[in-house]
Parts: structure tokens; C-alpha cells; sequence
């Protein structure tokens, strides 16, 4: 009989946990528990992509105000007598040119110089009203008037770009150079396309050619043409410079006033000279004179 009971209550359990309904329930459980798996997904996802605009908002915003405290931050090139502008690159062509975001709005004009941190970059080629395109110093037909920085011999940098060089052609076939010679702009009239002494590069080997009637020698360049960022573009002389681009002294300032100071009468200097004699002192203590 107990045997009985217990079995009989094992089967209302078992009946009581198995219904009907179960395989609906289970149905409607997928659906749905499929369902708000998919809602919360999606929440989260609009939660990133929320994120993410936020994040692109702030980089645009860090860029522009990069750029504004690096347009507004002087130049080393205005301690020397320019007035610059500073750019940053956008875009580069397969013709060896750069463009930068600063043109004519912001005083550039063709055959500006162009250089970054390193050295020398290239020349203003054309404007447009907020861009320049700038033609890089190893683009093929590029030429730049250069100088050795140290015997300042005189010579025409030409690009090679298929290696990413410069070629130097020294007007003197039997000037002193060698590997790790600096190389730096002649300058030209007006100062365009180009300042004097800016950094080309330095002198990586010396093409023997004694026969020549130049001194040729490859030169690397300093600046990084493929990897170009921030430039600044050389505008002209300040206001208050030379033709050549260096500072005029003041002349206003320095030279001396028309208003003279009346000359001392001589005796006025005899009653100055008596009166600095009654201060001095004798060996016993007394002042002399009195």
C-alpha cells in the first residue's frame, strides 16, 4: 500500500511539471527571449555608434583647435625677418605636388617658399582661395639655387624622384665636397621662389667626373616629402625688413635726438670740481679746505 502511494504521488508530480502548455511556453520563450536579446543589442549598439559620433566630434573639434594655435604660434622664420603663414598638407599628387590648406585668403601667391621643421619643402605653384598647390623639391623639373653651407659654393639642386633625392650640380668642378656637406637655398631676387639658407639636405656621395664642368654630388633631402604634415609658407620681408628679408634697425630709435643738453659753463664745472673737494678727506680726518 505505501508503495502505492508513493508511486501515485511521483505521477501527479510528473503531471503536474509536464502540461500541454509546456511546448508552447517553450515556443513563446524563444521568440521572445530572441527578441529582447536583439532589443538590448540594439541599444548597445546605438549606445556605441553614440559613442563613436561623440569621439569624431571631439577629434574634429582637437584638429581645428591644433591648427588655430599652430597658425597663431610664430614661426622661427619670423625671427628673421618674414612674415609667414603656417598650412597644413591635405593631399598629395603623383606629379610631385602637395596641396595645403592655406591660399589666397591667407596671403599666398605663387612662387612663395615652402619649408617644415626639417628643411625645405618646395615652392608655391598655384593658389586657389583657401589651398595652394605646392611643387616639392624632388619633383622632376624642380630646380632650386643652393649653396655648401660651409665652403659656400655656389650650385643648382635638381629633383630625382624616382629615388626620393636631390642632385647637386656645383657651378665649380673643382669645389671641395664631401659625404655629410650641408646643403642650403642661394636665395633669389625678391626672396621668391626662395629665402636664402634654408636646409636642403646633406651630401650622401660625390659622382666622380673629373672631366666635368660641374661638381655633381646626391643629396638627401631633410625634409620627409612622403610622410609631410605642418609647412609654413614664407609670405615676404616684415614690414620692418630689408629687401633681403633681415631686420632694418630702427633708425627713429637710434639715431641721436636734435635737442642737445646744454654744455656745463666752465664755471659751473669749477664750482662742481671745489665742491667734490671739500668732501675729501685728509690722512688725519679733517676735509681738506675747510
Amino acid at each position: 500500500m505505501p508503495v502505492l502511494l508513493a508511486l501515485a504521488a511521483v505521477a501527479l508530480i510528473a503531471a503536474d511539471t509536464v502540461t500541454p502548455l509546456d511546448p508552447l511556453r517553450a515556443f513563446g520563450s524563444a521568440v521572445y527571449g530572441g527578441l529582447e536579446d536583439a532589443a538590448s543589442s540594439g541599444v548597445r549598439w546605438a549606445s556605441g555608434a553614440g559613442r563613436l559620433e561623440d569621439l569624431e566630434r571631439e577629434n574634429a573639434r582637437l584638429r581645428a583647435d591644433l591648427l588655430a594655435v599652430r597658425r597663431a604660434t610664430p614661426s622661427p622664420a619670423q625671427g628673421n625677418g618674414y612674415q609667414v603663414v603656417s598650412a597644413h598638407a591635405v593631399g598629395f599628387g603623383r606629379d610631385g605636388t602637395v596641396t595645403i590648406d592655406a591660399g589666397a585668403g591667407a596671403g599666398v601667391t605663387p612662387d612663395m617658399t615652402v619649408f617644415d621643421g626639417d628643411g625645405l619643402v618646395g615652392r608655391v605653384l598655384r593658389t586657389g582661395p583657401g589651398t595652394a598647390t605646392v611643387q616639392l623639391a624632388t619633383a622632376s623639373g624642380a630646380s632650386v639655387g643652393a649653396r655648401l653651407e660651409g665652403s659656400r659654393e655656389v650650385g643648382l639642386v635638381t629633383g630625382v624622384p624616382e629615388h626620393g633625392l636631390l642632385r647637386l650640380g656645383l657651378l665649380n668642378p673643382s669645389a671641395d665636397v664631401k659625404p655629410g656637406d650641408r646643403v642650403v637655398t642661394l636665395g633669389s631676387r625678391d626672396l621668391r621662389p626662395f629665402v636664402p639658407d634654408v636646409p636642403i639636405g646633406t651630401v650622401i656621395s660625390v659622382e666622380p667626373a673629373p672631366d666635368a664642368l660641374t661638381r655633381t654630388a646626391l643629396v638627401r633631402p631633410f625634409a620627409r616629402f612622403t610622410a609631410l604634415e605642418n609647412v609654413t609658407v614664407v609670405l615676404g620681408p616684415l614690414p620692418d625688413a630689408g629687401p633681403d628679408g633681415q631686420a632694418v634697425p630702427d633708425t627713429a630709435a637710434d639715431a641721436p635726438t636734435t635737442q642737445q643738453q646744454p654744455e656745463k659753463t666752465p664755471e659751473k664745472s669749477k664750482k662742481s670740481k671745489k665742491k667734490k673737494k671739500t668732501k675729501k678727506k685728509d690722512s688725519s680726518g679733517h676735509a681738506e679746505g675747510a
